[in-house]
């Protein structure tokens, strides 16, 4: 490789750069050109991204997480050193010392009088990679994406920010962030199914979590009001825009609260985060503008279903499929996917998407951990967050009845073919020590990503999705 050729060289007559642990950089390059004043001294380091040699003087510029800023070399001021300069590369890293100053045009520049090459290229960045647009290359050589599109760095820069800011709103408003296990030795806490592995100290199978629920409730068992999560769930499901086997999500609880509570939560959460990003609550999501301003839409899933298909709250799993079957003309396995995808096209048809909408009024069957509604036992107080379309909440008041719990549990193992047949016996033993009345809340937080930061993919907004394997070797 031609680069290695010249790393030899540089190795020879200037030292090896990969020896070097330590540049003085006290500044970010944003903060530089913030703080710029002529004749200021500066020590800046980044990656050497563009490079215009004219014989004995060259302008380039570096870059970091932050901004790029233009250098200026000359061989009266580095020496011996600009014969190094004129062998780094596009892609190597580097670090400058010396003065700022402006160009004609007004660009501010460090007039170089210290070079030190802090990292070598082997490999050349890809052809074109201003503005690289190869999707599959973006999102399985991520680092090159972030390197060659400054946007893509700053949807994660807001990512944290967003996730920074979701913890100081729960903060300020008395929650406990707690951690809860990864590796479960029973699934459950949602319906999909699990990743299975084997733990060989205790010699049983494990599985990554699907939820954090039950353990989160096992706090409200243990006195704690108010907590929340972030976490890593993990499903064993397919992949597509809007689905991740890896994803992150917030659950949070609230002592002596009910499904009410956790909507008037939601549109505070939003209203907060809105503010706080754009100073405004319309905001436009995939062509879609979205008004964000409370109280949202209240849309009754039963309401839609009896409309559409002739489906009653009583009537059980088995009519509920033969009704929809009959309407679409179709042999219908339905999974959860299946009906968020009926029901999402449901609200897109009947109802306007310019505003958030809660879904309420789910039927008890399909809901085995919320409480039931006390004028009618076969709808549960539940909501689903819809925005611009796309499910990115889900809420219940929780039953915490432990013997109801079991019974629900029971049918769920009946219904639900991808869990493992198993109860988990200490959440029900956990029960019924006694669970105040409470409200819970689960938000996708990629896909509130997504919605925030007008993102048409889930992908776009995890660093690193999981894709199909390729063969690496046959692509150096």
């Amino acid at each position: 490789m031609e680069n290695q050729e010249k790393l030899k060289k540089i190795i020879q007559n200037y030292g090896n750069p990969f020896l070097e642990t330590f540049f003085d950089k006290p500044s970010t390059i944003v903060q530089v050109l913030e703080n710029f004043s002529e004749g200021k001294f500066v020590s800046v380091a980044g990656r050497l991204i563009t490079k215009r040699e004219h014989g004995k003087s060259s302008f380039a510029h570096i870059s970091d997480y932050t901004g790029k800023l233009q250098i200026y070399t000359q061989v009266n001021a580095l020496g011996n050193l600009y014969e190094l300069f004129k062998d780094i590369d596009i892609g190597d890293i580097i670090g400058v010392k010396g003065k700022l100053f402006k160009t004609k045009t007004g660009e501010p520049t460090v007039f170089v009088e210290e070079l030190k090459l802090l990292s070598k290229a082997l490999r050349p960045l890809p052809e074109k990679w201003h503005g690289l647009k190869d999707v599959e290359t973006r999102f399985r050589r991520r680092y090159l994406d972030l390197i060659a599109n400054p946007a893509v760095k700053d949807i994660f820069i807001k990512r944290s920010k967003i996730i920074w800011l979701i913890r100081d709103f729960f903060d300020k408003a008395g929650y406990l962030e707690v951690e809860t296990p990864m590796l479960h030795p029973v699934a459950g806490g949602a319906s999909g199914k699990p990743f299975k592995t084997y733990h060989n100290a205790n010699n049983c199978d494990v599985y990554l979590r699907i939820a954090p629920e039950l353990y989160l409730k096992r706090l409200l068992v243990g006195g704690f009001d108010k907590i929340y999560e972030i976490n890593r769930n993990f499903r064993n499901e397919g992949i597509s825009t809007h689905h991740s086997p890896e994803f992150t999500m917030l659950e949070a609880y609230c002592a002596y609260q009910n499904y009410e509570y956790m909507m008037r939560l939601c549109e505070n959460l939003f209203t907060y985060l809105l503010e706080e990003l754009y100073s405004s609550l319309v905001i436009e999501y995939q062509g879609i503008k979205i008004d964000f301003t409370p109280p949202w839409s209240r849309i009754s899933f039963a309401q839609l279903f009896k409309e559409e298909f002739g489906i009653e709250p009583k009537d059980s799993q088995e009519i509920f499929l033969e009704k929809i079957r009959k309407k679409i003309n179709a042999d219908v396995s339905l999974s959860r996917s299946q009906l968020l995808k009926i029901t999402e096209e449901l609200i897109e048809k009947k109802f306007p998407t310019n505003k958030p909408a809660f879904i309420i009024d789910f039927f008890t069957w399909t809901s085995p951990l919320a409480k039931t509604k006390k004028d009618d036992p076969n709808l549960v107080e539940r909501f689903e967050l819809f925005i611009g379309g796309l499910e990115v909440a889900n809420a219940y008041s929780e039953l915490n009845n432990p013997i109801e719990q079991r019974e629900r549990f029971l049918k769920q193992l009946e219904i639900e073919e991808e869990l493992p047949k198993k109860l988990d016996e200490d959440f029900l033993i956990s029960l019924e020590y006694g669970m105040p009345p409470a409200a819970g809340l689960g938000i996708g937080i990629d896909r509130l990503i997504m919605v925030l930061l007008n993102q048409p993919s889930i992908r776009e907004v995890i660093l690193f999705p999981l894709l199909k394997p390729t063969d690496v070797n046959n692509e150096a």
